[in-house]
């Protein structure tokens, strides 16, 4: 059975650099969950395949550069004016003084979505009704016919300071690069300045396959659901890993 590929392709300039490559997810599992012990005695999340899977599953895309953020924080302008920063970013990244001249497009490590294009979501309430900006990325994502790409923050494994806003790109067809807006989590951070560094993992990519399905309703009897409780109430230390658990291949 052949491998299905993802391709992560960029300017010839900044692949060159071979700086902030995407990598398999799986690569960045964190060192809390590393460090725990799953046992008969001391039963813990590690032991939870379904848990592991969302640390594993796909690839992550990094931040191009640096970006200092200044988030609800009063500041002036050149009138003495008081308004809130929403995101700041200083100075452009090496891919960018390499392309600016070059692309248009990039003579600017963010662009903006302004309020309106997300009018009643609750991300509006959690950006501080602030503007939703959104990160350039340069890796253009091509899969094979008939898959598309599911792009969400690092599942339990994301930074607490923002998130990007999830969403599904048929990568198939889709010619270009896939910016992602992002979200800051005020409901921690009512302000926030912080620097978000370089090759910080901020977008999990999951491929799959476009298929047709159908909703089914049916009713389970209380001898199989007593059945079921009955299998998993015996004391086996990875009874859904021996039995149940299909193991995945992300390279």
């Amino acid at each position: 059975m052949f491998d299905k590929e993802i391709e992560f392709s960029a300017h010839e300039d900044y692949f060159a650099l071979k700086e902030d490559y995407p990598i398999p997810t799986k690569l960045n599992i964190p060192e809390w969950y590393k460090k725990l012990e799953h046992t008969m005695l001391n039963k813990t999340i590690k032991g939870c395949m379904p848990f592991l899977d969302t640390l594993t599953s796909g690839y992550l895309l990094k931040m191009p550069q640096d970006f200092h953020v200044r988030h609800n924080v009063d500041n002036k302008n050149e009138k003495g004016e008081t308004f809130k920063d929403s995101f700041q970013t200083y100075g452009l990244c090496e891919y960018q003084q390499m392309l600016g001249a070059k692309f248009i497009n990039l003579n600017s490590s963010i662009d903006t979505h302004s309020l309106r294009q997300l009018e009643g979501s609750p991300f509006v309430e959690k950006n501080k009704n602030l503007p939703f900006y959104k990160i350039l990325n340069p890796w253009k994502i091509k899969t094979p016919k008939d898959y598309s790409c599911l792009f969400f923050p690092p599942l339990n494994n994301s930074d607490d300071r923002f998130s990007i806003i999830p969403a599904i790109v048929d990568t198939d067809n889709h010619p270009l690069e896939i910016n992602f807006p992002i979200v800051i989590n005020s409901d921690k951070y009512p302000t926030l300045e912080t620097t978000i560094k370089k090759g910080t993992p901020y977008v999990q990519v999951i491929p799959f396959k476009r298929d047709s399905w159908k909703m089914i309703l049916k009713p389970r009897k209380q001898k199989d659901i007593q059945n079921s409780k009955l299998f998993y109430g015996l004391k086996l230390l990875n009874i859904y890993k021996d039995k149940y658990w299909v193991k995945k291949s992300w390279k």
